[in-house]
């Protein structure tokens, strides 16, 4: 059930989808009900259960419409863990994160669906559980997300917030706080999980 760095295809269907982000070990629920993200999840379940998640770029986009926007470079494969057909014709599906990847080039439109080229190397290290350099830093976090997770009315359960692992905190924070594209890509783009939650915490305060 592991999935290993060597596992991963040359090949991920895209799905761009805004103010989303899939990090690494975390999970994602999602629906999926237009003609060509039903195509791109047959695809992705015939071609090593991968989906790359992937973001438009909000400033290539301003002036755009388009049914297929410019996207952002970088990604994050997710790994189909489960998923169930509904009577209205969806798919509910769950992701797990595996690892961020780079788009070489994007291949023509298969069923009205995106495919890419891509490149893992660079973010090898994403199979790797990350932990926090500073210790303190998890503290002062969470000194600062008290009132900010009240601030945008979300109740969070502060015993599960204490034993869960650095990764887990950050990384589910980062997914689940409403930030914009640009934001949310700083976020997945982060070196790792020191600066990740440098960037959270930035923004946080900025909010």
């Amino acid at each position: 059930f592991e999935k290993n760095f060597k596992d991963l295809p040359d090949i991920v269907p895209l799905f761009p989808l805004n103010k989303v982000l899939l990090l690494p070990r975390a999970k994602l629920p999602l629906n999926l009900f237009e003609t060509r993200y039903l195509h791109m999840f047959d695809y992705s379940m015939a071609n090593g259960r991968c989906i790359g998640m992937v973001q438009p770029n909000q400033r290539a986009n301003n002036n755009s419409n388009k049914k297929n926007p410019e996207i952002y470079q970088i990604g994050c494969a997710g790994y189909v863990t489960a998923f169930s057909q509904t009577h209205d014709n969806r798919y509910e599906i769950i992701l797990k994160g595996l690892c961020r990847f780079n788009i070489k080039s994007e291949l023509k439109l298969q069923n009205g669906f995106r495919r890419a080229k891509v490149e893992w190397k660079k973010f090898k290290n994403d199979f790797g559980i990350d932990s926090l350099t500073d210790k303190k830093k998890r503290k002062d976090f969470l000194v600062l997300l008290k009132p900010y997770l009240k601030k945008i009315s979300i109740t969070a359960d502060w015993e599960a917030v204490e034993v869960s692992t650095d990764e887990d905190l950050v990384n589910s924070i980062a997914m689940g706080c409403p930030f914009d594209q640009i934001e949310k890509q700083a976020l997945l783009q982060a070196k790792c999980l020191d600066d990740r939650l440098d960037v959270l915490m930035s923004l946080i305060n900025m909010d």
